[in-house]
């Protein structure tokens, strides 16, 4: 099996995305609205940003804000003990963010809300009548003006060596989210588990853009989305030199929303944060 991407414009769009969702966990998309110049700037711009000793004068009090955040206060995933080999900066429209920056952050997140919006809708109408009466509300409906939105910027610095041995990138995780927007960073890396146990690589190609399902959307769907785990691996030879920079925006419910009988976005995100926390201890 393998990851293919799907044409944005094409008249299967829908179904073919769903249905990659419904299999893999994993959907990609060609041809999409979100400008690659726009992305590109990003790129550019946070990469300088992390080589700057000005970071450091944004680095968050405590977690849970928005902010830098060193690599000595990367996340460790839940069921390791060793941290990622990552340092980021996470952007909530209205908090704190460097001027500069600022706005095509901010305009960035606005597209890809509105793209994650119609995306939804289409896993909406591609969900089966059981599976549609799980829904407490529109799924889209569910993400509108909700303030848990967030965009972060990751810079996977250049590997030197020194590293733990063990340690990568990102380890193997779920998101907690309903669905994750991501442009595809043009380095290879992310690779997401199959049925069989294999690691499948994500297509790459700049322009892509890759969407995966959140916990949040597997317990709304009452498990028919699954949330899939995935991975960032260490890249091999001469590419160890380069960072990588990758913007994926978290797309979270208001959490008011009912996820199921068990569960408000509320209740589910602290409970998985204590998780993460507890982790790392």
């Amino acid at each position: 099996m393998a990851l293919e991407a799907v044409d944005y414009t094409s008249h299967t769009a829908k179904q073919d995305f769903v249905r990659s969702l419904r299999e893999t966990g994993f959907g990609v998309l060609k041809n999409h609205p979100l400008q690659q110049g726009q992305v590109q700037g990003i790129y550019d711009q946070w990469r300088a940003f992390f080589g700057e000793d000005r970071k450091n004068e944004f680095t968050v009090p405590h977690n849970g804000t928005g902010g830098f955040y060193p690599q000595t206060m990367s996340e460790t995933a839940k069921g390791n003990t060793i941290k990622d080999i990552k340092e980021f900066y996470h952007f909530y429209p209205g908090d704190v963010c460097p001027e500069d920056l600022r706005p095509n952050a901010q305009s960035y997140h606005n597209n890809a809300m509105a793209l994650a919006s119609e995306l939804l809708q289409w896993i909406e109408d591609e969900s089966p009548d059981d599976v549609l009466a799980l829904y407490t509300q529109p799924l889209s409906g569910m993400i509108e003006n909700s303030p848990k939105h967030l965009l972060r910027i990751l810079h996977y610095p250049p590997l030197t060596g020194d590293e733990e041995p063990a340690a990568i990138r990102a380890a193997a995780h779920e998101d907690i989210n309903l669905i994750t927007i991501l442009p595809a960073a043009n380095e290879p890396g992310l690779q997401v588990l199959a049925n069989d146990g294999s690691w499948l690589e994500v297509p790459c190609d700049f322009g892509n853009l890759i969407v995966n399902i959140g916990d949040m959307l597997q317990e709304a769907s009452g498990g028919y989305f699954p949330s899939t785990t995935h991975r960032v691996v260490n890249p091999e030879g001469a590419d160890k030199t380069v960072g990588r920079i990758s913007i994926p925006l978290f797309c979270h419910p208001n959490p008011s929303v009912v996820l199921s009988d068990r569960y408000t976005a509320d209740s589910y995100l602290q409970e998985r944060l204590r998780e993460l926390r507890g982790s790392t201890a």
